[in-house]
């Protein structure tokens, strides 16, 4: 398959590229690539604080994520991507990174070091792209597959990828990867950095109209065993997943999201299950505030919970990421969210309620709240915080989080 992608991405650049040399030296291609490229800098300062019931000390964590960015000019269909990026701490040191040992404070999963984000090489003639060597994927909202980039060392992925519009409204989505470098990194700690495979994501959606478009998704993992991790965090992510979404627009004030999805282990994976994920989200814009609510649902079955190991996560069941494995008794997520503008800040506030799904164990209730301001086009600073309230102390923990973010893109 990987060799099939690569093929693709070929044989549509052969001829202009081929034509292109007769006309221009490679000197003369290789100048005007940088010559029309451009270089950036994103720097995001981040303090982090975590107080969590069963650990005597509260995690802090001060880091400052450094990224460079090298891009291309376009030759001929043809742009490439060079991105750098280091995580440091710049204050107080007092978190596990999952990589740093410090057992005795709360997880805050940002570890410190440097590393290759990105380095790929793109075609786009028309209506077709193909994109090869690591990179950036985001499949539609990111709950399947996504990277993460809340976290200060992001999720990208060594893969090919073919990205097509065949008709009007229709987008056709095709990626094969065979590693995953992992918010956990560079380097191996209590969580692989990495996780090797073969892996296929499949994405196709259709614009019905200006309101209204459907889509269809498939992901398929089959992950490598790593002799040092237990099959948990390795093989038993191996599974395959498919599903529907719909999502809606009506009298240009109300929203509709509706999606459906099923599971089961797949690869080398020991476990044993079938599980459906399902979720219904319903929207309100108003003159000053934007209201939805909505009920997301991720069965279990025989003990195993539905599973997106993959996700943006932190997106979805409460910012204090107690829900990062899905429960084997399933869990069920019902919320609502208010979000307006006071002046120039945004601010939103959203209250889950948590139960599981396949047993009647009460997992507790969260509140999160968030006030973003863009002071300009180079500089935003956001404050956001989260309190997990459990109703079952036997599972889980209170948890409260605190952040404050300030970014400066260059």
């Amino acid at each position: 398959m990987k060799k099939f992608l690569i093929g693709c991405i070929a044989l549509q650049a052969l001829n202009p590229m081929t034509a292109a040399v007769a006309e221009e030296t490679w000197g003369d291609i290789l100048a005007k690539a940088v010559q029309e490229g451009k270089a950036s800098l994103d720097f995001r300062y981040r303090y982090e604080y975590v107080d969590q019931d069963g650990f005597d000390d509260e995690a802090e964590a001060s880091l400052m994520r450094s990224r460079l960015t090298l891009e291309s000019g376009n030759l001929h269909g043809f742009t490439g991507k060079l991105e750098f990026d280091n995580v440091t701490n710049i204050g107080v040191n007092d978190y596990n990174s999952t990589e740093n040992g410090k057992t005795e404070y709360p997880v805050i999963a940002d570890p410190e070091g440097s590393e290759v984000n990105q380095i790929w090489l793109k075609y786009t003639a028309d209506s077709f792209t193909g994109t090869g060597g690591r990179q950036r994927i985001n499949l539609a909202n990111q709950r399947f597959v996504g990277g993460v980039g809340w976290r200060q060392n992001e999720q990208t992925y060594d893969a090919g990828r073919i990205e097509w519009k065949p008709l009007d409204g229709l987008s056709i989505d095709a990626s094969y990867t065979w590693n995953v470098n992992r918010i956990f990194g560079p380097d191996d700690g209590a969580n692989p950095a990495d996780l090797e495979g073969d892996n296929f994501f499949l994405h196709s959606s259709y614009q019905i109209n200006e309101n209204h478009k459907i889509s269809g998704f498939g992901v398929f993992l089959d992950f490598d065993d790593q002799g040092r991790y237990a099959a948990g965090k390795t093989v038993n992510n191996s599974s395959d997943t498919y599903g529907v979404e719909y999502s809606g627009k009506f009298a240009d004030r109300f929203s509709v999201r509706a999606s459906w999805a099923t599971q089961q282990e797949a690869g080398d994976s020991e476990l044993d299950y079938d599980a459906d994920y399902y979720v219904v989200e319903l929207g309100a814009k108003f003159e000053l505030v934007n209201i939805k609510a909505g009920y997301e649902v991720l069965q279990g079955d025989d003990g195993v919970g539905f599973a997106t190991p993959l996700a943006t996560l932190h997106k979805f069941q409460g910012w204090a990421d107690k829900f990062l494995s899905t429960p084997g008794d399933g869990i069920e997520d019902a919320w609502v969210s208010v979000g307006g503008k006071i002046g120039p800040v945004a601010v939103a506030a959203i209250y889950h309620d948590f139960q599981a799904e396949d047993s009647s164990a009460d997992f507790g209730t969260e509140v999160d709240l968030v006030a973003t301001w863009k002071m300009n086009k180079q500089f935003t600073v956001q404050a956001k915080y989260a309190a997990f309230d459990t109703d079952d102390s036997s599972r889980y923990q209170d948890t409260d989080k605190a952040w404050l973010t300030l970014q400066l893109k260059l």
